[in-house]
């Protein structure tokens, strides 16, 4: 696979991921995009589209690393990428535990997480902080413009990331708002893929 369909994955995964989610989200009977995390979506009989999604995107994300890692400035940035990557394959191989209130009928948290839900959790830590720090490695740019614009999304991401997790775990101030913060993080960290990508294909 050519070096510019290999970058050309990275433009395409946030998108996508993002087209994916809205669409199934919107089709939910109970779900609330404001309240519920993306995840949950791969929750019950129509699931299987939103752990297609994390994984169809993370195998896309997978090829922009390789991509990165042949062409782009930094080894250590591409590797992030495809710790990423990894960790969006994991999310979607092991399906999250039900959070606040969804599916209906299932506790806002659960009082001990499955092993499965728990994978879940971690790989979708290690990939959060794995794409912060990708920010940052980047920002390392003979263009001031993207260099402050990597910095601004990886702070901004990660602290949204981090309130999401806050209001997932039912944090009362942010209990409510913890799907649309988290949305909001997503389109910050999957903007500033797409931009990358398109920086490096036209370098």
């Amino acid at each position: 696979m050519g070096n510019q369909t290999l970058l050309a994955c990275g433009m395409a995964a946030g998108p996508l991921f993002t087209v994916a989610y809205l669409l199934e989200g919107a089709s939910r009977v109970d779900y609330k995009p404001f309240r519920h995390p993306v995840s949950s979506l791969a929750l019950g009989r129509a699931g299987w589209a939103q752990t297609v999604n994390f994984l169809f995107t993370g195998l896309l994300s997978l090829l922009f690393a390789v991509g990165l890692w042949r062409t782009g400035p930094s080894h250590w940035g591409a590797l992030l990428i495809g710790v990423w990557a990894v960790g969006l394959l994991g999310a979607g191989a092991c399906r999250t535990d039900p959070v606040s209130g969804y599916p209906v009928g299932t506790p806002d948290q659960l009082q001990r997480p499955t092993r499965v839900g728990a994978l879940h959790d971690l790989f979708s830590l290690i990939g959060f902080l794995a794409l912060a720090v990708a920010c940052f490695v980047f920002a390392l740019s003979n263009s001031p413009g993207w260099a402050l614009y990597s910095i601004a999304s990886g702070v901004l991401f990660a602290t949204t990331m981090a309130l999401a997790s806050a209001a997932f775990s039912q944090h009362q101030r942010w209990v409510d708002l913890g799907g649309l913060i988290q949305r909001v993080s997503l389109t910050i960290g999957w903007t500033w893929q797409t931009l990358l990508a398109v920086r490096i294909l036209h370098t």
